[in-house]
Formats: structure tokens, sequence, C-alpha cells
């Protein structure tokens, strides 16, 4: 099962781009503030967080970053890298703040496991924050399995983990 958008979206080009092209970099930016005004300090410190993984991971051909744009403008994107042979890892998954409730994360997903399956991964693993219900639900609804107890109090898990096995 793959992730489909639930309102139109058309007009939205999928970018397959290196990480240090400038159409990335409203991804970067916006996912900084974004994490720094949810989780401040609680994971360390939000720029190293995101240089934790180097650039070339999220290139082919264990990896892809996708930019969903608009009219020229970066409104949507995610990456993943490979995490082990058959398991592909998401990271990075992002919408605009102003271009949310569009369904353009169900896209960037279902571009990011269509592009997956062709790399040939078999699974996607990835991970949430405790203070991302959006995203928690998100991955719930598109049909991943959480790997944590969903009536746990999400702070003490820190990290919530989610499978989805793909082709099926």
């Amino acid at each position: 099962m793959t992730a489909t958008p639930t309102r139109p979206t058309s007009g939205v080009k999928v970018l397959s781009l290196p990480m240090h092209d400038p159409r990335v970099k409203p991804l970067l930016d916006e996912l900084a503030v974004e994490y720094s005004t949810r989780y401040g300090n609680l994971f360390g410190n939000v720029q190293d967080e995101l240089r934790r993984y180097p650039a070339e991971e999220f290139a082919a051909p264990h990896g892809a970053l996708l930019i969903l744009q608009e009219n020229g403008e970066s409104v949507a994107g995610g990456a993943f890298r490979r995490y082990d042979s058959h398991t592909a890892e998401l990271k990075r998954i992002w919408t605009h703040s102003s271009h949310r409730r569009r369904g353009l994360a169900r896209l960037v997903l279902a571009e990011l496991e269509a592009e997956a399956v062709r790399r040939g991964y078999r699974r996607i693993y990835l991970t949430t924050g405790p203070r991302q219900p959006e995203a928690k639900n998100l991955y719930l609804a598109t049909g991943y399995a959480p790997q944590f107890d969903l009536d746990a109090d999400p702070e003490e898990i820190k990290h919530l983990a989610f499978v989805k096995r793909l082709g099926q």
C-alpha cells in the first residue's frame, strides 16, 4: 500500500535533487525552525541533527532527496537513505508551513516509496519525534506499523519508530 494525496495537487512538480541544491534550502531552513520550536535542545543542537548524515547518503544509488515545487516554490519534500540492504530510512519529511493540509506530505511519502521500490528496497523504516503528532498520525493513516506502544507517553519513548513493507 502506498500513500496517496487526499487533495488535488495539480501543478506540483517532483524534483530529485542533491542536498546542496538551492531548492532544498527552504526544507532545511524550515526544519531547523520547526525542530527548535518543538524540541529546543531535547535531542541536542538542531544544526548538528540536520548535518548528522552526510549529503551523499541521500544520493543515488542508495538514497534520494525529493522536493515538490509549485509555481517555482519548494513546498514539500523528503529523503531516504539506506538503512540496510532491503530497507530505506525516511528522513526530513517536510511541508512548508503555509502549504499544509493539502495532501502534500502524502504525495511526498508516495513518491519516496515509489523511488525506494525502484531502487530495490522492500521495506521503509522511519522515526519521528514525540512532539509531532501530525507526523505520527500521517504514518499511521498511510499504512506504517508503529514499533512502539501507541498508549505509552510519546515523551518517554522519544523516537517513535515505524515500518512499512513496500509493494504490497
